[in-house]
């Protein structure tokens, strides 16, 4: 027996007056909170209208939630799902990573397709994946006309990414001769950036650039963060062994739906090449090390790491580095741990 059709969904009412088209601000009244004091977009505002093969296609407050009812859908809080209503920091998206015709671009979460969307206008194939099934099958019914767009149906943090992307660069360089590095450009679900962070950035033979939309603060933390502050954290240890990450611009609240209780940031990640990476016999028992020094973060190195080294040859080797045999994890720069990896862990 047939599975009943899914009944449409009533998403919140649409009507001329929902958007305010002040210079300030193009976005759904709607989605602000009562009373509170509208706030103003560091991006400029566009019409949030691209073109495609088939026409002009809005992508805004309506035709997401259009895009939504069509599926019977409602954003998913367990799926951290904020859909982007300003086209224009989908452009600027692209233009952080230099997307253009000939690129290979990985898009995590494409929602209803509103990155993917200038990810093809700029002339790139794309390899979305989308862990909800509706908005998979709605995203390749979108661009069921273009050969650009491969469509995953899997959780990113499970699936065999590389496996998927070497395939597929693999056929295009056959058929066109060329060979080049992927990139990956997405607005990702805010629940999951560590996770997502952490299986794309050692992946330096396949991508040259990672350009991720996160929450501002989380952004920040990876960029900005210095030494001897409560935010320095062994991902930052991390980020750093594997990329070069920048800051590439801020992004409010308002241009989500629905509307998140925190803003966002876009962050480039220059991915090293394996021979740029700092100098460790294994990356293994480095990271290993990293994270038992800031399990015990408010204990000094010569005790959270004794079960690795005796406290006197970490007190040694904590001097041969030029650092005090009182150092704490807070205190310790990328260079600072290669070197004190390389001389406690036996070869």
């Amino acid at each position: 027996m047939a599975a009943p059709p899914l009944p449409e969904l009533i998403l919140p009412p649409i009507s001329p007056t929902s958007y305010r088209r002040s210079p300030k601000s193009c976005f759904p009244a709607s989605t602000a909170p009562a009373g509170a004091r509208r706030a103003t977009p560091i991006v400029a505002c566009s019409a949030a209208t691209v073109r495609t093969g088939e026409g002009v296609n809005p992508d805004d407050y309506h035709s997401t939630l259009r895009a939504l009812n069509s599926k019977g859908r409602m954003p998913r809080k367990s799926l951290g799902q904020h859909y982007m209503l300003n086209s224009s920091i989908n452009e600027q998206l692209a233009a952080a990573a230099n997307v253009k015709k000939g690129d290979v671009v990985l898009e995590i979460g494409p929602g209803t397709g509103s990155l993917t969307n200038v990810l093809i206008n700029s002339g790139a194939t794309v390899l979305a994946v989308e862990k909800d099934s509706y908005m998979a099958a709605l995203v390749d019914e979108r661009f069921a006309s273009t050969n650009r767009l491969k469509v995953l149906n899997e959780d990113f943090v499970k699936c065999h990414v590389s496996s998927h992307m070497m395939l597929l660069l693999k056929s295009i360089e056959l058929s066109d001769s060329r060979s080049q590095p992927a990139k990956v450009v997405s607005n990702i679900p805010f629940n999951i950036s560590t996770d997502i962070i952490k299986q794309l950035l050692p992946m330096g033979d396949i991508f040259s650039e990672v350009v991720l939309l996160l929450q501002e603060e989380a952004a920040l933390r990876l960029v900005e963060t210095s030494l001897r502050t409560s935010e320095y954290r062994p991902i930052n240890v991390f980020v750093n062994f594997y990329s070069d990450p920048e800051l590439k611009f801020k992004v409010p609240r308002t241009n989500f739906f629905p509307q998140p209780n925190v803003d966002a940031a876009v962050v480039s990640f220059k991915l090293k090449q394996a021979a740029d990476y700092p100098a460790v016999s294994s990356t293994k028992s480095f990271f290993s090390m990293v994270n038992s020094a800031f399990n015990g973060k408010r204990k000094m190195l010569r005790k959270s790491l004794q079960h690795m080294s005796p406290s006197l040859e970490i007190e040694r080797a904590l001097e041969d580095s030029s650092l005090p045999a009182t150092s704490r994890p807070e205190e310790l720069s990328l260079d600072d741990f290669v070197r004190l990896h390389n001389l406690i862990v036996k070869q």
